[in-house]
């Protein structure tokens, strides 16, 4: 009763609300008032808000222009298996605070926001949304069983944290995503709009991501440190494999640069260790990716660590990658295009699992056309990304790779290769050691 009272009259604009003890179903979406400030929403003893049946809004709490914002100690059940409708992503040029319902917590436009101990379970959508704002501290939540399908019953990235249209100085920290069908922590601008800017993603744990465990989508200055995960890419029949959307333990897109991919260790990716699509003038150092199970184990299986030049704002260029483990990778360890980077003292173990090109039959090995050694490679040199990227051809030229340890199917033999029209004296590679497994 307290709560329907506050949800039937003016909102505070400060100070401090304690929601009830208990469970307390919520059928319409609490909107703070436009420019609330220095508000504090806290909860008692196992407060829980649970949507509703025939719940309908953007979100359980929502704010927008709001400066200084804080939630704690409470839980939020979306009721997904009442409120849930097949949703495809969000149409280019749509932000996706105006395209996705249900959410957990919607902020817009806001300078100060804080939520900690927030558990979020059975979110239809995204349990945290924060759109075009800055300030913004999200630490110990916990987030299980989140996010919708599309019309053929897999994943629309939704269902974990969505930082979109430019948010600035923000921080995800210490932080639990169980069982997220779509993507867990991820930084998104559509084409034109702001790049998110000075951010931090450190010491989160992620397990059954069907999508990305964490994706940096167009921004600046973001460093991902200390985040640990497994099987992400699961459950395999919720991949997007319509969109191509395989799934990557961290991913990239967009123009990214500046920014540091440092200390994370993941474990079973059916998918990509990690997707530098968009990275330039950045590092990527001191990251684990293991895989321990056969080949046929991992459908959406493929390289290590893959370089790519999507955005036609970015070039290619400049990025460290140093000091990584890629133990187990369906193909190879990583694939290069661009110039000028440096590949230092990483351990791409136990690479080609498939056993291309011998198993081509059954793994599809030839990716790109005319380029038969481009799975089979320990460290592949390319000219482009794809079939799809031959407008964006970036040859692999300029770069230093040096005192890498490569070991797996046929290595000593196809230790580092390139394709057609590149050059392998181009580039400085010196001090390799390479073995077959």
């Amino acid at each position: 009763m307290i709560l329907a009272l506050l949800i039937a009259l003016p909102f505070p604009s400060t100070g401090t609300v304690r929601l009830p003890s208990g469970v307390t179903e919520i059928s319409a979406e609490i909107r703070l008032p436009h420019g609330a400030h220095d508000l504090t929403v806290t909860g008692g003893d196992r407060t829980t808000l649970r949507a509703a049946a025939n719940f309908h809004g953007r979100a359980i709490f929502s704010c927008q222009g709001c400066r200084r914002i804080h939630f704690t100690n409470f839980s939020i059940d979306g009721n997904r298996a009442a409120l849930e409708k097949p949703l495809p992503l969000a149409p280019s040029g749509e932000s996706f605070a105006s395209f996705f319902p249900n959410n957990g917590i919607l902020i817009e436009d806001t300078d100060g926001l804080s939520v900690d101990h927030l558990d979020f379970a059975n979110i239809t959508n995204f349990a945290i949304l924060v759109s075009h704002s800055c300030n913004v501290l999200l630490g110990h939540v916990s987030i299980n069983n989140g996010g919708s399908h599309n019309a053929k019953g897999r994943n629309n990235s939704s269902g974990g944290i969505l930082l979109e249209e430019g948010v600035e100085i923000f921080r995800v920290t210490a932080s639990d995503f169980h069982n997220i069908l779509g993507n867990g922590v991820w930084t998104h601008s559509h084409y034109g709009a702001p790049r998110s800017r000075g951010g931090q993603i450190d010491n989160n744990q992620f397990s059954e991501i069907g999508r990305d465990a964490i994706q940096i989508g167009h921004a600046t200055e973001v460093r991902v440190e200390g985040n640990t995960g497994n099987h992400i890419g699961y459950p395999i029949e919720a991949v997007d494999i319509e969109n191509a959307a395989t799934p990557v333990a961290i991913d990239t897109s967009g123009n990214v640069d500046k920014s540091v991919y440092t200390n994370n260790k993941f474990e079973e990716l059916d998918g990509k260790c990690i997707d530098l699509d968009g990275f330039h003038d950045g590092q990527v150092t001191h990251n684990i990716c293991v895989n321990k199970g056969a080949p046929e184990s991992y459908p959406f299986g493929h390289f290590g660590i893959v370089v790519n030049n999507w955005n036609p704002d970015m070039k290619s260029e400049h990025i460290t990658i140093a000091d990584n483990t890629i133990d187990g990778a369906k193909f190879g360890g990583l694939f290069l295009i661009g110039s000028n980077h440096t590949v230092l003292r990483n351990r791409f173990l136990n690479l080609n699992q498939a056993h291309c090109n011998e198993n081509a039959a059954k793994f599809g090995c030839v990716a790109i056309q005319d380029e038969p050694d481009v799975l089979r490679a320990g460290i592949y040199l390319g000219r482009i990304a794809a079939e799809w990227a031959q407008k964006r051809a970036d040859s692999s030229r300029g770069h230093v790779i040096r005192d890498n340890v490569i070991t797996g199917y046929k290595m000593a033999e196809r230790c580092v290769l390139a394709a057609p029209g590149v050059s392998l004296k181009d580039s400085t590679i010196e001090n390799n050691r390479c073995a077959d497994k």
